[in-house]
């Protein structure tokens, strides 16, 4: 497995999941204990890692950097 994106919370991982999953891209959430008691992330605690097989690491880090991030952008830019 290939870590494709590190979220900052479960949150954020659920979405990506998603994201990845509506495309057929298998996809597992990898976390720490502390990020499911904490909302907050302190010097990676709380971090949910999204993990894809190999062969699907390139597509789904596409996918993330054309349709996740410049969505995340433009609504920067919106504030």
């Amino acid at each position: 497995m290939i870590e494709v994106y590190k979220a900052k919370g479960e949150l954020e991982a659920q979405l990506i999941k998603g994201m990845l999953d509506s495309y057929g891209i298998p996809c597992i959430l990898r976390s720490n204990a502390a990020g499911s008691v904490h909302s907050f992330v302190f010097d990676g605690m709380g971090e949910v890692r999204v993990m894809v097989p190999e062969p699907y690491a390139e597509e789904a880090q596409n996918i993330i950097n054309s349709e996740y991030q410049s969505d995340s952008l433009n609504s920067q830019e919106e504030d």
